[in-house]
């Protein structure tokens, strides 16, 4: 508004002081009688003139005033506002537009002119106040107590202030030129280049970061950089950092994070977290080893609930009795369990106690301790005291202590006094056990002791017998060490008694085996010298031209085999022509050969079997002599091979007689489990019969039936499938088996049997158990005999359920291991012995090869059947086969010749 009103102002006067100057023009021009053109020019001049006050409104208005002046006064006719000459009206429109642009332009000139001089002026009192703030932030920039840098885009230092350049122990012109990595760790200058690119990349972008500097003398300090990116007077970047001194800022929070890892590795070596309560805000808080130890998220926010979740059922009502006490403020200290989600559990002591914070409220300050391990160490020992008890008794070994001082014993354990003849659990004088010592002995017992009193070191040891009242003789053989006190003097004696009378008995049953070995040794010696392979010696043609004495003398070879080759004393050259073949043609290569086999005849003339190894020798030069080699009559090991081939044969068909044998016994569930998909079969087939001669044939309901038939078909045939097997005299397969299967096609056979006998089969088979190689019909047949045997022993069982177990899983060594147990009539100590031998039984019509036979067919897998030892009725036998990645070449080989 005061604008408009001042510009109002200048326009009135600008038109008042115009319109008197042409009001003066006119009368002067009137006056001199001034041509029309000039008095406009004149009119002209006014109005330009008086246009530089710079209101273009009032140089138009002065301008339509001349206009009318011109052409009432000066253009004919005069005192008329009409303009008859056509020149004098193109003088007027010349005039208005001349007088109307110039006033145009002067004004605008003017309106620039005055506009650059308020610019002009701005500069000025700018250029002064960024004079002033240059020196007043210039001041700020020297001496404020933070580090200032400014580097360009290649990271070197164009400016520093003071203080920083002070602070590195450099004075300002020392840094400016320099790299600014100069000036950090060398690990961290990439960390630099990294953190000054992404300033250049951001232009304006603020980022802050900590790190380490480094002074001139080499010390280091800790800085919190804040950079900032921006273009310079060139337009090229430069980056301006600020860096703040956090030492030690630093140094506190390194302490403070050292002392909670110190804190929290404490804590979880020591198995102890700690816990706060505050009773009035409920607000519960938990160190990292307490969460861990509860098994909680560290994200979950504590309660006493959580403690009440993880309680084991048994303790919970304690735990809730103790935070009940806890919430009156009453200090608390108990012992409880946590059941964790994996179903172990966690011995835990608790110890708080009650505090007053500032605001007066009543807060628990804690420590939760995880003590399972010395429960659990606790039990160990309780159980390892009970061990060395059994141990003792077991060993009879008993360990006692002798205090020097007193005289008497400090401690003597249970299996002491059962040496000696007494109840543990009646007090013993000494007296009554030195009166139990052999009369012999006991002098030597109490010198061995004094001496162990007055040596101090070392281990000593001796023998003594003990004479209990019946006359029976017991020997012992005691170790003992002494025991020194702070003075250097014995103090005790600790030792232990073990009873030797069988490993006494034994030494002297040693003593004469070993006294018979003696003689027997010298015996077989005698044999080995009169009856030992031969020596034989070649020529040049293969002929014999040396045999040892005693080989002739002793009958082993027939005279007469002088000068003859070896395949004319020979009696199977024809009947194995190859392998002599063979043999001649190494002979005339000059090549020896070891463990050739033939058939020859001794002196009485009967038929021996010769192993003979021979290897060329030749003279200085290299010519053939012949031959020397030596060899052995191994009729006795061909005949043994032999013997032992019918004999695997023999139990190959006593295994055959024995499975054709049970699947007699096994006619009836045989019959049953054949009969009930033969009558499922019927049934299903009267069924679809049913279903096709309706007037609409059922086709879907008779597809049904007729799939029902195919499955009792295939079920009938694969029992008969598994009676073929097991009736079948075939050769051995060895194919890779899992045991579970044989054991559920063996009860197939057999659960006739089992609801004949009303017996209860329970299986307990073990899933993914690894694969055995074996023979499916022999494994077969000794599941069956011993369930067989099984159900025999329950027959006279009335008292109780007559079941019987079948077990698979794995054993300590990784064999698949099965056992079968019944509950019968057990198996007496003597019979245990025995019972897995041939021809021993314990049934009025019984054989005694059902087990033997199971037991040859085990170890021929590399297996063991055994009888397991048990406290209830009844007997279990188990056998463990090794798997195939655990079978060794050999026992693959016996798998191979099995029975």
């Amino acid at each position: 508004m005061f604008n408009q009103l001042t510009m109002l102002g200048r326009s009135a006067t600008q038109f008042f002081f115009g319109g008197i100057t042409l009001a003066v023009v006119t009368l002067a021009s009137l006056y001199i009688h001034s041509p029309f053109a000039a008095t406009a020019f004149a009119y002209l001049v006014v109005i330009l003139l008086f246009s530089l006050m710079g209101s273009f409104i009032a140089s138009l208005a002065l301008s339509i005033v001349s206009v009318a002046a011109l052409a009432y006064v000066f253009a004919p006719p005069t005192f008329s506002l009409q303009i008859e000459d056509y020149q004098d009206l193109l003088v007027v429109v010349a005039f208005f537009t001349a007088s109307t642009v110039g006033a145009h332009l002067i004004g605008k000139v003017r309106y620039e002119t005055e506009a650059a001089r308020e610019v002009a002026a701005k500069l000025r009192r700018s250029g002064a106040d960024l004079h002033n703030r240059e020196k007043l932030w210039r001041a700020i920039f020297e001496h404020n107590p933070a580090m200032y840098f400014m580097v360009d885009e290649a990271g070197t230092i164009l400016n520093v202030n003071t203080f920083g350049a002070t602070q590195l122990g450099y004075a300002p012109a020392e840094l400016v030129g320099l790299s600014v990595l100069k000036v950090f760790l060398e690990d961290d200058r990439e960390v630099v280049r990294k953190c000054i690119g992404e300033c250049l990349t951001d232009i304006g972008q603020s980022r802050t970061w900590d790190i380490q500097k480094v002074r001139k003398d080499g010390s280091v300090l800790w800085v919190r950089e804040s950079a900032k990116s921006m273009l310079g007077a060139d337009d090229k970047p430069i980056v301006l950092i600020a860096c703040e001194d956090i030492t030690e800022q630093k140094r506190t929070e390194l302490a403070l994070q050292r002392s909670e890892a110190h804190l929290a590795q404490a804590q979880e070596l020591s198995r102890t977290g700690s816990f706060g309560w505050n009773l009035a805000t409920r607000e519960v808080f938990w160190s990292k080893e307490t969460f861990r130890m509860f098994q909680y998220d560290p994200e979950t926010k504590p309660t006493p609930q959580h403690v009440l979740d993880r309680t084991h059922p048994e303790d919970r009502a304690s735990v809730q009795e103790t935070l009940d006490r806890a919430s009156r403020g009453e200090d608390f200290e108990h012992e409880y369990r946590l059941l964790m989600p994996d179903g172990s559990v966690k011995h835990i002591y608790a110890l708080a106690r009650a505090t007053r914070t500032a605001s007066g409220d009543t807060e628990f300050v804690g420590a939760a301790t995880d003590i399972t391990a010395a429960k659990q160490t606790e039990q160990q020992l309780r159980r390892s005291e009970a061990y060395l008890a059994d141990a003792q008794q077991l060993s009879r070994t008993g360990t006692w202590s002798w205090d020097c001082q007193r005289r008497c014993f400090a401690y003597r354990s249970a299996e002491v006094s059962r040496l000696f003849g007494f109840d543990p659990d009646e007090p013993v004088s000494l007296e009554a056990i030195r009166s139990r010592i052999h009369p012999d002995d006991l002098p030597l017992q109490q010198e061995v002791q004094r001496q162990a009193i007055e040596q101090k070191t070392g281990n000593f040891e001796y023998d003594f017998r003990i004479r209990l009242p019946d006359g029976t003789i017991r020997h012992i053989h005691s170790v003992a060490h002494a025991v020194l006190g702070s003075d250097g003097s014995t103090v005790e004696l600790i030792g232990t008694h073990m009873d030797v009378t069988e490993q006494h008995a034994a030494r002297e049953r040693l003593e004469n085996t070993l006294a018979a070995l003696r003689e027997s040794e010298q015996r077989f010696r005698d044999y080995a010298e009169t009856a030992s392979d031969w020596l034989w010696e070649t020529g040049p043609d293969h002929v014999v031209t040396l045999i040892s004495e005693h080989a002739s003398a002793a009958g082993v070879l027939a005279t007469g085999h002088l000068g003859l080759p070896r395949w004319e004393i020979a009696r199977d050259v024809e009947e194995e022509p190859e392998k002599w073949q063979q043999h001649r043609v190494m002979l005339d290569a000059h090549l020896p050969f070891r463990d050739l086999i033939y058939r020859a005849v001794n002196g009485s003339g009967s038929a021996i079997y010769v192993r003979t190894s021979g290897k060329p020798f030749f003279d200085v030069s290299g010519n053939f002599l012949g031959y020397r080699g030596v060899s052995s009559d191994i009729t006795a090991k061909i005949r043994a091979d032999q013997a032992e081939q019918e004999l695997r044969k023999a139990q190959a068909d006593l295994a055959h007689v024995t499975r054709v044998t049970t699947l007699g016994e096994l006619t009836a569930s045989i019959a049953h489990e054949v009969n009930q998909p033969l009558a499922a079969i019927v049934s299903n087939a009267d069924a679809c019969l049913g279903w096709i001669r309706r007037e609409t044939p059922d086709v879907s309901a008779a597809r049904r039936s007729l799939g029902w038939i195919i499955d009792d078909a295939i079920r009938a045939s694969e029992v008969i499938r598994r009676v073929r097997s097991l009736a079948r005299k075939g050769d051995i397969e060895m194919v890779p088996l899992d045991i579970n299967d044989v054991v559920n096609e063996a009860i197939a056979l057999l659960t006739r049997e089992l609801v004949n006998h009303q017996v209860t089969l329970r299986t307990e088979l073990a899933p993914t158990l690894p694969t055995i190689l074996g023979d499916r019909v022999q494994l077969q047949q000794v599941i069956i005999n011993l369930v067989m045997n099984g159900i025999e022993a329950m027959q006279a069982v009335d008292d109780r359920t007559r079941e019987l177990a079948i077990q698979s899983s794995r054993d300590d060594m990784g064999r698949v291991q099965l056992s079968v147990t019944d509950c019968g009539v057990g198996i007496t100590e003597d019979d245990r012995v025995r019972i897995l031998d041939p021809f021993f039984t314990t049934k009025s019509s019984g054989l005694g090869m059902g087990l033997a036979i199971c037991r040859s067919i085990i170890e021929a897998h590399g297996g063991r059947l055994s009888i397991v030892r048990k406290q209830e009725p009844g007997a279990t036998f188990r056998f463990a086969l090794p798997v195939v990645s655990c079978l060794d070449n050999q026992t693959v080989a016996n798998l191979q010749v099995l029975i």
